[in-house]
C-alpha cells in the first residue's frame, strides 16, 4: 500500500469514528449542562468547597469564579513544584526553579501545557499526578464551562444569568472527562502504553551501555492529555515516545480523543439553542478548515523533491516510522487546530511550508475544531463577526440566533480577536530585539525567527507545542511565555462572558424574510472566509518573514 493511500485511509477511518460518536456524546453533554439534578458525589464536592450549585450567576460573578479558581490553581501547582524535593515519590528530582515553576503552573492551568523541561528528568510522581494530571481535568472543564455560558447567552432572554460556574466545572469533570478518560486509559494500556509508579531503572542498549528510564502513570495522563486538548507529555518526546504512543492504532486513537469533544460540542450547542442545524453549520465550518489543512499538510510533506525525499517516500525527517507521513500529518494538523500541542513528530523538521501550516492553525485561534470549549466559543465569536460583515454588505442590523449584534456586542468580539495577535506579535518583536533569542536559537535566519514566532504563537493561543531548536528554558522565555499563556487564556474569557451576559439580557427577535439564514451552506462559506481573512491575514507579514520565506527559498 502506498504511503499516500495509507494516510487517506487513516483520515477516512478517523472521520467515521468521529461521526459515530458525534450525536450520542453531543446529546449527553447537552443533558449534563441542562439538568437540574446533582449526583451524590457532586453534592459532596459542593459541600467541600462551600458552593451553592443552584445559585444563578451573572457574567461578572461567573467570571470571578473562573479567575478565582484559576488563580488558586496556579498558586497550588507552583508551590507543589517548589517543594517537590521534599515530597515522597520525587524520584530524587530537585525542586523546580522559580521561573520554570511559574511557567509550568501558568501552562497547565491555562490548558496550554507548554513544557520547557524534560518531563522524565524533572517531575516526580506526585507532581505529575496530583499536580499536572489534575490540572489537565479542571482546566479543560473550565473551557467547556465558559463555552456553555456563552451558549446560554444565546439561548436565554431578558435575564443576565448564565448558570453556575461551580456546577458547570464539577459536572464537566465528573460526568464527561473522567468517564471517557478511564475508557481511554484502558484502551491505551491494552495497546502497550505503561501505567505504573516504578522508580528509575537502567535499560540495556543494543550497542552496549545502558540508559536510565523511569515509569509513571502514563496511560491515564495520556488519555486526559488528549481528551482535554491539554498536550503535556509525561516524557520529553511526548506522543512520539513508545511508552505514550506505542503503535499506529494508538496514534489514530489519540487523534480521535483530541477531536472528540470539540466536534461534539457543536451538537451540544445546537441542542441547547433549540436548532441542531445551527450546530451543523458550525460543525461544517470546523470540518472544512480541518480537512483542508490536512490536505495541504499531506501535499507539502509527500511532495518529495530530491533523491533523499524520493528514497524515503516523502519528508520523513523528524517523523516516526511507526506512524509515517500520513499519520504524522493528521496528528500535526489536529493538535495545532485544537489547543492540544501534543506531538507525534517534530514540527521543526517539517518542510518550511508544512511548519507554516502548523503555525497558521494556531494563529487562526485554534477553532477548527479548537480546544475543549475554547474552540466552540472562538468559532461563535467568528460567527458574530461574519454576520456583522454580512449586515454591512446589505445595510441591515446584523442578527445571530435571534439576537441583535449591536455596537456593544461587536466591541466585545473585536477585543476578543485582537488579544492573541497583539500578545504574539509584541512578545516576538521584543524577543527578537533583545540579545537573548540569538543565544537560544540553534538555527539562524528565517527558521530561527520561526522558532521564536512559533513559541509565542503556541503560548498565547494556549497550544503548547514547540519548534525544536529553541532553548526556551531561560528566565526571559519562561517569564514572557508564562505571561502570554495566562493573558491569552483569561483575557479572551472576560470578553466572551461579557458578550454572553449582553446577549442573555436581550429580547429575542423573530426571523423575517431579511434575516440571514445562519444554518445554510452559504453562511458556512462566509464563516470559513471570515476566519481565513480576518485572523489569517493578521499574521501574514510575520509568516512571510519566517515559514513562507523558508518554504519558498
Amino acid at each position: 500500500m502506498s504511503p499516500v493511500l495509507a494516510g487517506v485511509l487513516q483520515l477516512l477511518a478517523l472521520i467515521a469514528a468521529l461521526a459515530l460518536a458525534y450525536r450520542p456524546l453531543g446529546d449527553h453533554m447537552a443533558r449534563v449542562y441542562s439538568s437540574e439534578k446533582h449526583l451524590r458525589v457532586e453534592k459532596w464536592i459542593y459541600r467541600g468547597i462551600g458552593a451553592n450549585p443552584n445559585a444563578e450567576m451573572r457574567w461578572t460573578a461567573y467570571l470571578r469564579g473562573v479567575l478565582a479558581f484559576s488563580a488558586v490553581s496556579v498558586l497550588f501547582l507552583y508551590l507543589l513544584q517548589r517543594i517537590q524535593g521534599s515530597l515522597p515519590g520525587s524520584l530524587g528530582f530537585k525542586s523546580i526553579d522559580p521561573d520554570q515553576a511559574f511557567n509550568t503552573a501558568a501552562s497547565f492551568v491555562s490548558n496550554t501545557n507548554w513544557q520547557s523541561y524534560y518531563g522524565e528528568q524533572a517531575m516526580g510522581h506526585v507532581v505529575q499526578t496530583a499536580g499536572l494530571a489534575v490540572q489537565n481535568f479542571v482546566s479543560a472543564a473550565v473551557g467547556i464551562a465558559v463555552a456553555v455560558a456563552l451558549v446560554r447567552g444565546f439561548a436565554r432572554s431578558r435575564t443576565g444569568e448564565l448558570g453556575n460556574f461551580w456546577a458547570d466545572l464539577v459536572r464537566g469533570v465528573v460526568r464527561i472527562l473522567i468517564p471517557i478518560s478511564v475508557i481511554g486509559a484502558i484502551v491505551l494500556v491494552a495497546c502497550g502504553a505503561i501505567q505504573n509508579f516504578s522508580g528509575i531503572h537502567s535499560v540495556g542498549q543494543f550497542m552496549g551501555g545502558s540508559q536510565q528510564w523511569n515509569g509513571g502513570a502514563v496511560a491515564s495522563q495520556e488519555a486526559i492529555k488528549e481528551l482535554g486538548t491539554n498536550g503535556g507529555g509525561y516524557f520529553n518526546a511526548n506522543s512520539a515516545h513508545p511508552f505514550e504512543n506505542p503503535n499506529g492504532f494508538t496514534n489514530l486513537f489519540e487523534i480521535f480523543l483530541i477531536l472528540l469533544i470539540p466536534f461534539a460540542l457543536t451538537r451540544t450547542f445546537g441542542k441547547m439553542v433549540g436548532s441542531v442545524k445551527q450546530g451543523y453549520a458550525i460543525l461544517a465550518t470546523m470540518a472544512t478548515i480541518w480537512v483542508g489543512f490536512i490536505a495541504l499538510m499531506m501535499w507539502t510533506e509527500f511532495a518529495h523533491h530530491g533523491p533523499a525525499f524520493q528514497a524515503a517516500g516523502g519528508a520523513m525527517e523528524g517523523k516516526e516510522t511507526r506512524f509515517g507521513i500520513g499519520g504524522s500529518s493528521i496528528f500535526a494538523v489536529s493538535t495545532t487546530l485544537t489547543s492540544t500541542g501534543a506531538v507525534d513528530s517534530f514540527h521543526s523538521s517539517f518542510t518550511g511550508l508544512g511548519g507554516g501550516i502548523t503555525m497558521l492553525g494556531m494563529q487562526l485561534g485554534e477553532i477548527a475544531p479548537g480546544g475543549v470549549g475554547s474552540g466552540l466559543y472562538g468559532m461563535l465569536i467568528m460567527a458574530i463577526i461574519a454576520v456583522f460583515i454580512a449586515g454591512l454588505m446589505v445595510g441591515r442590523t446584523p442578527e445571530y440566533l435571534g439576537k441583535k449584534i449591536g455596537s456593544r456586542e461587536i466591541k466585545f468580539a473585536a477585543c476578543y480577536i485582537l488579544i492573541t495577535p497583539a500578545l504574539v506579535l509584541i512578545f516576538t518583536a521584543a524577543a527578537m530585539a533583545l540579545p537573548t533569542p540569538p543565544h537560544s536559537m540553534l538555527n539562524p535566519g528565517a527558521h530561527g525567527f520561526s522558532e521564536v514566532l512559533y513559541a509565542y504563537t503556541s503560548g498565547a493561543n494556549n497550544n503548547g507545542s514547540a519548534f525544536a531548536g529553541l532553548g526556551a528554558d531561560t528566565q526571559w522565555f519562561n517569564t514572557t511565555i508564562g505571561l502570554a499563556m495566562l493573558l491569552g487564556r483569561f483575557l479572551p474569557m472576560v470578553f466572551v462572558l461579557a458578550l454572553a451576559g449582553s446577549l442573555a439580557e436581550q429580547k429575542p427577535i423573530p426571523a423575517t424574510a431579511g434575516t440571514l439564514r445562519t444554518n445554510k451552506p452559504l453562511f458556512t462559506g462566509l464563516l470559513v472566509g471570515t476566519v481565513l481573512i480576518v485572523t489569517g491575514l493578521t499574521y501574514f507579514p510575520a509568516l512571510a518573514l519566517g515559514p513562507l520565506a523558508e518554504g519558498l527559498a
